[in-house]
């Protein structure tokens, strides 16, 4: 979104309308992203206090800005807050956060080297947020509040701590804003995932705001609980709670506290789905809310689901989070529904994964809706109930879903390896259900990653705290690069190095043999042995589709009263959790209520004037 000039503001006034017709404030947060950025789209110089690169890969340098620039940049900003006074705004922000704001840079020491009054001292790197601040709130302050967004931390070893220049800031500014809304930087610290921190990890490093400053302090920190977001304010530390993922993953949050329905809250699993579609550029995901980004694509309200458009009854074979959120789903709309689990308990994947070293917060997956479908009197759960083909058929209902899941290769096909590799039948090769199953793995073992995502190093965690020499061997030319996109691979290195894990990087596996592996690099092609007495491929899955061959027979179906049998979630497609929520959801949303199949969402056209150039003179 842009407030370059007055004929971006009807687009905010459309959206700002909206927010006030649900009693609620609209804010805006301002930002001039600095260094931080390349200008990909404008193709313009990157403006920073001194010129430099900053954290982007892209060949181009900032220029240094001149007195000009920052009094361009003051009116810009100044202007940007009276279009957003005229838009409707209640709260414009000042933004000097994350490491991803220009204001911030002239902050940082590291960035800002000038030798005028904007340069130098900590009073002197203040000065221009103080000057935007002061003008900011000249321009609109008589019916908008102005919030200051600051990082009073930066997490790692700089000047600006909330101990040493954060506090001075905030001592220097601490009545001026409306609004302070404190956190740390950058954002993979702000955004931490569950797997590094816990819920209000940042309270120690912004309590001391409120000490200083006599206007509201909000502040963040991954709050699920309502138990520690009224803790938070009894002790002093926040008096608003900012609840940015919690509310992705329940945007109803708040109202299920105002009426009671604690129990009913999806709570924010911290696995950082959601800031992918940020690095990514799509909308945002959320493993716990599949309706997120789909409310206009889809028309998907996170709540709301229309009722049921027949009496058919529906069998779901497997119990794993394609398959309990397909059950609850359907459950909301009015149908009948049993579920049969095999196993003895239910969750499937998730349920084992969250054993993992730092996962256990992901069994809020199942955990919301295995309590939310013991209060559904329309449900029937069956654990231990493993079905054959005949017995889908003789049960009778009209439609069935499976979600039976996938498992995982041993033979290393995946991404990087498309042909068989030559395994030696005594070699001991240990899945990654195995794994899970917590089969005792012991010795010297190598660790194959062609997933890119959590899992390979998870087992790398997890092994070394049994003992286990690890070595880490990935065909990408560096760890996990997925997690990048969740805000968590730098942690990830550091952890396996801490645990003095060997890291290999850009080789695929040639062969494996009774104690060694055989390793080809990827650019080179040269070839090397690694000792090892256990090989564990993490590569690809397959999926479990035993009962999906009486959708060959479509005339044993139709004798049998089967309308239909659909496969979901990773029995369809393997991919991450999020996916697989997301599937049981779809089919629960499209069952007698089908979408347009060629694109599955709307999109936003528009119909172009036809220009017609002026008759030729």
């Amino acid at each position: 979104m842009r407030l370059w000039d007055d004929s971006d503001i009807p687009t905010h006034r459309l959206m700002v309308e909206k927010v006030h017709q649900h009693e609620a404030l609209a804010g805006i947060q301002l930002a001039h992203n600095g260094l931080h950025v390349s200008n990909r789209f404008t193709r313009s110089p990157t403006l920073s206090p001194s010129g430099g690169t900053g954290g982007w890969i892209d060949p181009v340098q900032s220029r240094a800005m001149s007195k000009r620039d920052i009094r361009e940049l003051r009116r810009w900003h100044r202007d940007a807050a009276i279009r957003a006074k005229q838009a409707g705004y209640d709260i414009v922000y000042v933004y000097a956060a994350h490491n991803m704001s220009i204001f911030m840079h002239f902050l940082q020491s590291r960035y800002n080297q000038r030798g005028d009054e904007y340069g130098g001292s900590l009073q002197n790197r203040v000065r221009l947020l103080r000057e935007v601040l002061e003008e900011t709130k000249e321009a609109i302050g008589d019916s908008c509040a102005v919030a200051l967004r600051f990082a009073v931390d930066e997490a790692e070893d700089t000047e600006l701590r909330f101990d040493k220049e954060g506090r001075g800031v905030v001592e220097m500014l601490a009545d001026l804003p409306d609004l302070w809304d404190v956190n740390i930087s950058g954002w993979e610290n702000d955004s931490l995932s569950s797997r590094f921190g816990r819920c209000g990890h940042q309270e120690r490093y912004i309590s001391f705001v409120k000490q200083i400053t006599a206007k509201p302090v909000v502040g963040v920190g991954r709050f699920t609980s309502p138990d520690e977001m009224v803790a938070q304010i009894k002790r002093g530390t926040l008096d608003f709670i900012g609840a940015a993922r919690p509310s992705i993953a329940d945007p109803f949050l708040p109202k299920k506290i105002e009426q009671g329905r604690i129990e009913e809250i999806r709570e924010c699993i911290g696995c950082n789905i959601c800031t992918t579609g940020d690095h990514f550029a799509v909308p945002i995901r959320c493993t716990q809310n599949p309706a997120m980004g789909e409310e206009f694509r889809k028309g998907w309200h996170p709540e709301n689901i229309a009722p049921a458009a027949s009496q058919d009854r529906i069998l779901i074979i497997g119990a794993g989070p394609a398959g309990l959120e397909c059950a609850l789903a359907l459950a909301k709309r009015g149908y009948h529904v049993v579920l049969a689990e095999r196993g003895e308990e239910l969750g499937g994947r998730v349920l084992l994964e969250s054993r993992l070293p730092g996962l256990s917060e992901w069994r809020w997956v199942i955990d919301h809706r295995i309590y939310m479908l013991r209060q559904k009197p329309n449900v029937q759960i069956y654990a231990q109930s493993e079905l054959i083909l005949q017995d889908v058929l003789d049960y009778g209902f009209e439609r069935v879903v499976v979600a039976t899941g996938a498992h995982w290769r041993t033979d290393c096909l995946g991404r990087s390896i498309h042909m068989p590799v030559t395994i030696s039948e005594h070699a001991r090769i240990v899945s990654v259900d195995d794994i899970l199953r917590n089969v005792e793995v012991g010795g010297r073992v190598i660790i194959y990653d062609d997933d890119y995502y959590y899992m390979a190093n998870v087992i790398a965690e997890k092994l070394c705290a049994n003992g286990c020499a690890v070595t880490y061997v990935t065909s990408a030319g560096e760890v996990a690069p997925y997690t990048a996109a969740t805000l968590e691979q730098d942690r990830i290195i550091e952890r396996l190095l801490q645990l003095e894990v060997e890291i290999i990087c850009g080789n695929t596996v040639t062969s494996v043999d009774t104690a060694s592996v055989e390793i080809s690099c990827r650019y080179s092609g040269r070839r090397s042995n690694l000792d090892c007495d256990v090989f564990i491929p993490v590569t690809e899955r397959i999926p479990r589709q035993e009962i999906m061959a009486i959708a060959a027979t479509p005339s044993a179906l139709g004798e049998h009263g089967i309308k239909s049998i659909e496969a979901i979630g990773d029995c369809h497609a393997p991919a991450t959790i999020a996916a697989a929520v997301y599937a049981g959801h779809l089919y629960a949303r499209q069952l007698d209520n089908p979408l347009d199949q060629r694109y599955g969402f709307s999109r936003e056209n528009y119909q172009p004037q036809v220009l017609v150039p002026p008759r030729a003179r």
